[in-house]
Parts: C-alpha cells; sequence; structure tokens
C-alpha cells in the first residue's frame, strides 16, 4: 500500500499541527476556576451516591458519546477495582428516545427520563458545547423542579445552560472539536477524583 505523497504529507501535517496546536493552547488555558467548578460536580456526585442517590448525564451527538463515555467509566471501573458507582447516561435508549421524540418532541428527550428516573438525591451533568441545547435545557428544569443539583460542561460564552446551573465547567476553545476534547479530559479528571476519593476512604482496593 503506498504511504502518502509530499503534498498529501504538507497538507495533512498543516492540519494535525493547528489541531495540536489549538488544543494545547485550550489546555493551557484551564485554571483555578475550572478546578473549582470540578471539584463542585465531583463533591456533589460523591455526597449523591453516599444518599443513595445517582449520576445521570446527557448531552447530544459527541456529547452525548462523551456522556456515556463518563457513565461507563463510573459503572466499570476507571483506574482502580472498586464496586460499581450509580450512573446513568440518558442518551444510550434508543427505543426510549425515538418514542419520547416521536410522541412528545425532541426537546423532550431527556427531561421524560429525568422525571421517570431521578429523584431529589441525584446530581444531573449537561454536556453541550454550545451550551444552548434545548433537550438539555429542558432536562435542568425538570432536575430543578425535582430538587436535584445540576451542573453543566459547557463551552463558548456558557449559553442559555449557563444561566441554568448550578455549576457550569465552561472549556475554554474555539471550536466544538477542542471544547469536547476538553470535556471528555474533564470527564476523567473527575472518574479519577471520585475514584481516589471513595477507594482510598474505604482502604482497600490499590491502583492496578
Amino acid at each position: 500500500m503506498p504511504g502518502p505523497s509530499n503534498v498529501d504529507r504538507t497538507f495533512g501535517a498543516r492540519i494535525y499541527r493547528a489541531a495540536l496546536a489549538d488544543h494545547r493552547a485550550a489546555i493551557d488555558d484551564l485554571g483555578e476556576e475550572h478546578l473549582d467548578a470540578l471539584l463542585a460536580v465531583a463533591v456533589a456526585v460523591r455526597d449523591a451516591w453516599a444518599a443513595g442517590g445517582k449520576l445521570l448525564v446527557c448531552g447530544n451527538g459527541g456529547s452525548a458519546a462523551d456522556a456515556q463515555h463518563i457513565a461507563a467509566e463510573l459503572v466499570g471501573r476507571f483506574e482502580r477495582n472498586r464496586p460499581a458507582y450509580a450512573a446513568l447516561a440518558l442518551n444510550v435508549n434508543a427505543s426510549v428516545m425515538t418514542a419520547v421524540g416521536n410522541d412528545y418532541g425532541f426537546q423532550e428527550i431527556f427531561a421524560r427520563q429525568v422525571t421517570g428516573l431521578g429523584n431529589a438525591r441525584d446530581v444531573l451533568l449537561v454536556l453541550s458545547t454550545s451550551g444552548n441545547s434545548e433537550n438539555c435545557v429542558q432536562a435542568v428544569e425538570a432536575a430543578h423542579e425535582m430538587g436535584m443539583t445540576v451542573f453543566g460542561f459547557l463551552g463558548h460564552d456558557g449559553g442559555d445552560l449557563a444561566g441554568l446551573v448550578d455549576g457550569a465547567l465552561i472549556a475554554p476553545g474555539a471550536s466544538t472539536a477542542t471544547i469536547q476534547e476538553l470535556h471528555i479530559t474533564m470527564g476523567h479528571v473527575l472518574c479519577r477524583i471520585l475514584e481516589s476519593w471513595l477507594v482510598d476512604e474505604a482502604g482497600d482496593g490499590a491502583a492496578q
């Protein structure tokens, strides 16, 4: 199989280096305010689990993939052997999503699940690069009506969701791709914090 031509390599290298430069610049823009925002989520989730609650996560498109990725790391394992943690991505049940979307509208696909599956002990985390996803807005409103604590992983200026959630981590970056890269990076850090806290508190489960 022939390799890339010199023209292909030059073109591809330019895109590759620009993408890495964008990612590095966004990482460098993360500061103490992002740490504080992430710790607020971690404390709320830990307290919810201690009270018998769970973490609900939702998003659209790439953010949907990130939502189920985060839930998978918590229900399964991230880096350490330990019991399963209660986390649920609201975008994984195709039958529920299409039924609610068909009968009530796409804007209701998460809110309907929040009211059906959630309770006041739970935490909702919404992922939206624009901060304006209407189905996330309605999920937040439904969660607050039930007494849940709600956080957002958002982008740009935070959009409508920034003013609705109890706390927001607004990722730096000009492009949707860069914002999503930081969201999943922060999701991994969240998993590492939670897992380390809880495993160390339990006094077992050495790093694997």
